[in-house]
């Protein structure tokens, strides 16, 4: 098929409806999978969220596990941990008794998502931008290309970590251009935005060189030039409609990694997101914070793959007969 003015036939209502309701059932399968995996691992890693170095009176630790039920069988933790994660119940904090795991991450989740929508818009601006000028910068042989793609290793090599420290240094306590830390206005996001955008943009330059390099090659745009049709049309009318695609593929996953996997760069940069509770967690060995925050992730996995999905039938009409 011409991919030269694809005639997209218009979906139905109800036939989106069935594509939407039908990714969304092959969902809850994947979250129990990831509720059971992690509620096993949470229970055989070696010590309990209530061991301190000063051990506490048997009594004491007899009504402790009591009130959280963990003098119960395995089986029944299992269960019950269930019965509430379809309530909507995650449990609660054993570090302040006063909260739950539901409040901590409704407090803190607006901060990871500005953080992760904000590295997400400048890997993707980067990532494309980057890929489809060293494509074109390919054909001609130019040392932009070869730029490029050293800049695109070097950001996939270096940990996100280790460049958020580099940043601090060089641009903020040595020329002072942005501030270091906290969460008090658009300029606190851009090092951190800037630290993990870093390898998603160097990944999606390496995937977007390679799809527009292979889309400059197909006939259809050989048929555009003889058609004598603009050199701006050709390529971003036509050309990158196609080679976006492995892109799109890679933007769900990606979102919701950067929204709630950036917890080591908001331990760094003092961010009152997610990741300085669910750090605290891991150290404190909070099992229903753990398990909170990776359902958490799990559900905005499946939300983006569904997206995904979504988009994929509007790129590639060929997608909508499957």
């Amino acid at each position: 098929m011409d991919r030269v003015g694809w005639a997209l036939p218009p979906y139905k209502f109800g036939d989106m409806l069935k594509f939407i309701l039908k990714r969304l059932l092959w969902g809850i399968p994947v979250l129990w999978a990831v509720a059971t995996i992690t509620f096993i691992i949470m229970h055989i890693v070696p010590g309990g969220p209530f061991d301190e170095e000063k051990q506490l009176p048997p009594e004491i630790m007899a009504n402790i596990e009591q009130k959280y039920y963990l003098d119960r069988p395995l089986s029944e933790q299992y269960i019950l941990y269930l019965w509430n994660l379809l309530k909507g119940d995650l449990g609660p904090y054993y570090k302040y008794t006063f909260r739950n795991v539901s409040d901590i991450i409704t407090d803190t989740f607006p901060a990871s998502i500005e953080l992760g929508l904000f590295a997400f818009i400048l890997s993707l601006l980067i990532g494309v931008g980057a890929g489809i000028i060293s494509a074109i910068s390919r054909e001609q042989n130019s040392w932009i290309d070869k730029t490029s793609m050293m800049l695109a290793i070097g950001g996939v090599s270096i940990p996100h970590f280790v460049l958020a420290t580099l940043l601090i240094l060089i641009l903020s306590h040595t020329f002072r251009v942005f501030p270091p830390a906290l969460w008090e206005g658009w300029q606190y996001a851009i090092l951190p935005a800037l630290s993990l955008a870093a390898a998603p943009a160097a990944y999606m330059a390496r995937v977007m060189r390679a799809s527009f390099m292979n889309i400059l090659k197909e006939d259809y745009l050989r048929t555009c030039y003889a058609k004598g049709l603009p050199v701006r049309s050709i390529l971003f009318k036509h050309a990158l409609k196609n080679a976006i695609t492995p892109i799109v593929t890679l933007s769900g996953p990606l979102l919701a990694g950067l929204i709630t996997g950036s917890f080591v760069i908001e331990y760094i940069f003092s961010i009152p997101g997610m990741g300085k509770y669910f750090v605290t967690a891991v150290i404190n060995r909070d099992y229903p914070l753990i398990m909170g925050v990776t359902m958490v992730y799990a559900v905005m996995i499946v939300l983006a793959n569904l997206m995904v999905d979504i988009l994929y039938s509007f790129l590639d009409p060929r997608i909508r007969q499957r």
